[in-house]
């Protein structure tokens, strides 16, 4: 693999400045309770799923997605090509978030996480974990499904083993010697990884999983708590074009690394800003409950804690009188300080 060169404008050392700052700032800015935190990072975890399976044609909506995560353990197989993708992308989320600090990056890990990715995917099963035998260039459709003409041209099956082994080497070797700013080193990977294209399939939703691997050791500890798919999924025409622009000179002897690079940082400063307002939003509303009646106050902390309650729940939990906790509950409401949901005996509530 080529040595990157990178010669990086104001612009762009800028943002990286603004994302190391925040990652500084994090310890300081975590101060809400452990509950709390894991319903931000169930939240983040539900839009990241949901918008990686979406990025490459699911279907399923967050509310479908939280749903199906919620019955995941009593599930035992996934009907739908949607649900087995969304099911694989949260197992394979679960799996970095847990295992991260132990697992650096190489060959035999991105195969173990591109076969946990696709563990659901019936028609995957034969090449999960492995390289791919078949070529798999980008090509455009016409509205029928069939293939117009080739976007790029990926690595050949024949290539993929010996390319794949040098992008990792030299990543390996770059972070360790600190030879290169983490961020940009990931930039190069992710766009690299993609041109190669190495398995058979999953490779966009593969790629946004190693994207949170390598930021995590890294040492942006804050990542798992606001979706940067989300961002992605919300610029998605950018997206593309910033991985082609890229892409399309990778083999020229001066690559052009500012489209996605630029393109990339842009996403994780809107991923912190996210983070940074969620915070701020909790710290506000905190701030703002004191002249609230205590009945309202210990509702609040219990969806907190437990995220989503049925009427009996809350009452159970705070030991109040039903009707009294129907005003409160109605009143919290109003305030738009939680959401209601279904109706009659099936109604819950949550922040």
């Amino acid at each position: 693999m080529r040595e990157p060169k990178l010669a990086l404008g104001p612009d762009l050392v800028k943002l990286i400045a603004e994302i190391d700052e925040f990652k500084g700032r994090w310890e300081a800015l975590k101060t809400l309770s452990p509950d709390r935190l894991h319903a931000l990072r169930k939240v983040a975890t539900i839009e990241s799923v949901g918008s990686s399976t979406r990025i490459e044609g699911a279907k399923l909506s967050d509310a479908e997605v939280e749903d199906l995560l919620s019955r995941a353990i009593s599930i035992k197989s996934f009907k739908t090509r949607d649900e087995q993708e969304v099911a694989g992308y949260a197992e394979a989320m679960d799996l970095v978030f847990e295992a991260y600090a132990d697992m650096r990056l190489t060959e035999n890990h991105i195969r173990q996480i591109h076969q946990t990715l696709l563990r659901h995917s019936d028609k995957d099963a034969r090449h999960r974990g492995s390289y791919k035998t078949l070529s798999n260039n980008v090509v455009a459709l016409d509205a029928d499904g069939r293939e117009i003409g080739v976007v790029f041209e990926t690595a050949s099956p024949f290539d993929t083993p010996r390319e794949m082994e040098a992008l990792v080497a030299w990543t390996r070797k770059t972070l360790d010697e600190e030879a290169l700013h983490p961020l940009l080193v990931i930039a190069v990977f992710t766009v690299t990884f993609l041109a190669i294209h190495p398995f058979q399939d999953g490779n966009g939703r593969l790629s946004r999983v190693l994207t949170t691997l390598l930021l995590l050791r890294a040492g942006y500890a804050y990542v798992p708590y606001a979706s940067l798919e989300r961002v992605i999924e919300e610029n998605k025409d950018l997206y593309y074009k910033a991985l082609r622009r890229t892409q399309t000179t990778l083999k020229s002897e001066t690559p052009d690394w500012e489209p996605w690079g630029g393109f990339f940082l842009r996403c994780l400063k809107k991923q912190k800003d996210s983070l940074a307002a969620r915070l701020d939003h909790e710290r506000i509303a905190r701030s703002s409950e004191a002249d609230l009646p205590g009945l309202s106050i210990q509702v609040l902390e219990a969806l907190r804690a437990k995220e989503r309650l049925t009427i009996a729940q809350l009452a159970s939990i705070t030991d109040a009188n039903r009707n009294t906790l129907k005003v409160r509950l109605r009143e919290l409401v109003a305030d738009g300080r939680v959401r209601q949901h279904g109706k009659a005996r099936a109604t819950w509530y949550s922040l």
